[in-house]
């Protein structure tokens, strides 16, 4: 598929994002997919407010996924880039029942997976979405708390982060990929929908309406600025635009995080302290991390290492898959195109065009774009 906010296909580098005056703004630095999360993290640093400080470190919760894995992984990358598995979670309980979607059953699922590989240098980045309706053969794995669970063939990809949380899903996408994931990032639905609040909202446009009842979204085809439980809706709906399947919901996602990279540029992050304490202390309660990121200063270092990747620069695409003819509402791993992605990606070389053509897309490209 190609999203709104995709460069030439195969080129992490130098898209046109639209009229000069954002080209312009496009040379400021932005946060990769993560901007919104770690924004005001990094500026806090520089603040010497200890008492802050540890409230700030307090929020942040982490799991051990090497602990967990062990050694049995694919080696590390030894030329500087990394990789990060990103999901966004919703445990369909508390403060996330009222968001809409899913059961109240108090398991946590995970609605949204990005695979993020940083090239050598941080400059550029290529983003895999993986469709949660993905079928795929879920390795045998260990979660945080030691149990094992069993492999299984054919289910689908969102049952590993269900089974057995962080770890499984890991361990889940480094069977699939072959790469290792340097480090996770899992973020919280309600945690999102404040932040977006405390950024002022999120502005897009959209070219066609969207009515989704089940996501609670409804916006005329035009220029919107999306409160948080707005900008929720858009990134999980599906059955309101395109063909109703997780693909188009992706297209959306990928269209938004654009969107997003733009708003937290504009933001004054460093004229308010205030705003900048609220949105550092929001973000760090919305997020989990693998325990190599577990504190304010190692977030801050890290996050402050991808401060020169701007949104151009993102090469956004979907994991090539095919309708599964068997049911519309799963897909299945074009397994030659997906291999071209790997193998780029573990040689940290551009997503070859040819590897994106030729999918399946959920036809909703274009509907959202960033104002």
């Amino acid at each position: 598929m190609t999203a709104e906010s995709t460069p030439e296909p195969g080129i992490p580098g130098e898209a046109d994002s639209g009229p000069r005056h954002r080209r312009e703004r496009g040379r400021r630095k932005g946060l990769l997919v993560m901007a919104w999360t770690a924004a005001g993290i990094v500026i806090l640093g520089g603040t010497g407010a200890g008492y802050l400080y540890f409230k700030l470190n307090g929020n942040i919760r982490s799991v051990d996924i090497n602990q967990a894995l062990g050694t049995d992984r694919p080696d590390k990358a030894d030329n500087g880039s990394e990789n990060i598995l990103v999901l966004g979670s919703d445990t369909r309980s508390g403060a996330n029942k009222k968001l809409g979607g899913g059961t109240d059953d108090g398991s946590a699922r995970s609605d949204t997976a990005m695979i993020v590989h940083v090239y050598e240098g941080h400059k550029k980045a290529s983003v895999v979405s993986v469709p949660r309706d993905t079928l795929i053969d879920r390795p045998e794995c260990t979660d945080t708390q030691g149990v094992t669970h069993d492999a299984a063939r054919g289910v689908m990809f969102n049952s590993a982060y269900s089974t057995g949380g962080a770890a499984c899903a890991v361990k889940t996408v480094e069977s699939m990929s072959g790469i290792r994931m340097d480090h996770y990032l899992e973020v919280d639905f309600a945690g999102f929908e404040k932040l977006i609040d405390e950024l002022g909202g999120v502005e897009v446009t959209t070219t066609k309406a969207i009515d989704d009842p089940d996501s609670h979204l409804e916006l005329t085809a035009g220029t919107h600025t999306l409160t948080g439980e707005q900008a929720l809706g858009l990134v999980r709906t599906r059955h309101g635009v395109g063909d109703g399947s997780d693909l188009g919901r992706i297209q959306l996602q990928q269209a938004f995080i654009k969107a997003l990279v733009e708003q937290v540029r504009e933001v004054g992050l460093f004229t308010s302290p205030k705003k900048l304490y609220d949105l550092a202390d929001t973000a760090t309660k919305a997020v989990t991390t693998d325990s190599d990121l577990g504190s304010v200063k190692t977030l801050m270092s890290w996050a402050s290492g991808l401060k020169g990747i701007k949104a151009s620069n993102m090469h956004m695409v979907t994991l090539p898959v095919r309708y599964d003819p068997a049911d519309p509402n799963r897909v299945v791993v074009s397994e030659t195109k997906a291999e071209q992605v790997w193998t780029a990606l573990k040689n940290d070389r551009p997503i070859p065009r040819e590897a994106t053509e030729g999918n399946a897309t959920g036809e909703a490209d274009g509907v959202v774009t960033a104002s």
